[in-house]
């Protein structure tokens, strides 16, 4: 890839990559300030301001060396966790499932938006490659966002639901996993794990979903 196009991928999908990800970690605070935890409201993380929550090597030092060194065949980042004090909500076991469920559900919801947007551009006979390869990216980030984070291990979003699911003896084994879960999840991407057990099933079925969503929307506007 020369640097015209490097450039041009970049712009593609920055917005797509900051709303996905200021949305996801704002829903969270959202939704922990609605079941009783103030902590991310008193620290002023419940913002849409991107630079609150975009980490200096998770988000954009990390996918840029991997991005280079792999050619782009491999991408991995991370945003600044909104922070949670779990025992502040009202019902901590449940409501820890619904303040985890915030962000990829947040994620779902923007990949529709986006496939929306691209419909429209379809509709009004957009010839302009840029802003059609932009919705597509918005989809593509948002879904991969989504399942990525519902994988069933803690820190993830999927970790903890599974922990607010589980009864109490087997959710205290799986909340001692969190201090390793990152690195057991590296390890599973690295594998190839996650990639082909996980991510590619979920996000097939998200792509099915927006379809049929959007497809009645489709032929209403033709």
């Amino acid at each position: 890839m020369n640097a015209s196009d490097l450039i041009q991928t970049v712009l593609i999908y920055a917005l797509p990559v900051l709303f996905a990800i200021t949305v996801h970690e704002a829903a969270h605070g959202y939704a922990a300030r609605h079941f009783g935890d103030q902590t991310a409201a008193m620290m002023g993380r419940i913002t849409l301001n991107p630079l609150k929550h975009i980490d200096p090597i998770g988000t954009i030092l990390m996918p840029l060396l991997l991005y280079f060194s792999t050619s782009g065949a491999f991408l991995f980042g991370y945003a600044k966790p909104v922070p949670v004090n779990f025992g502040n909500l009202r019902h901590p076991k449940r409501d820890m499932i619904w303040v985890a469920l915030a962000g990829p559900a947040s994620n779902f919801v923007q990949a529709i938006a986006w496939a929306v947007l691209l419909v429209i551009l379809a509709v009004a006979g957009t010839q302009e490659r840029f802003f059609i390869e932009m919705a597509r990216a918005g989809i593509l980030v948002n879904l991969v966002m989504w399942a990525f984070n519902l994988f069933p291990l803690p820190p993830l979003d999927g970790g903890r639901i599974l922990v607010g699911l589980l009864p109490t003896r087997a959710a205290l084994l799986l909340s001692r996993v969190e201090p390793f879960g990152f690195f057991i999840v590296l390890a599973l991407v690295l594998l190839g794990i996650v990639g082909s057990l996980w991510l590619r099933p979920l996000m097939d079925m998200g792509y099915a979903v927006i379809d049929w969503i959007i497809t009645p929307l489709l032929a209403l506007l033709r």
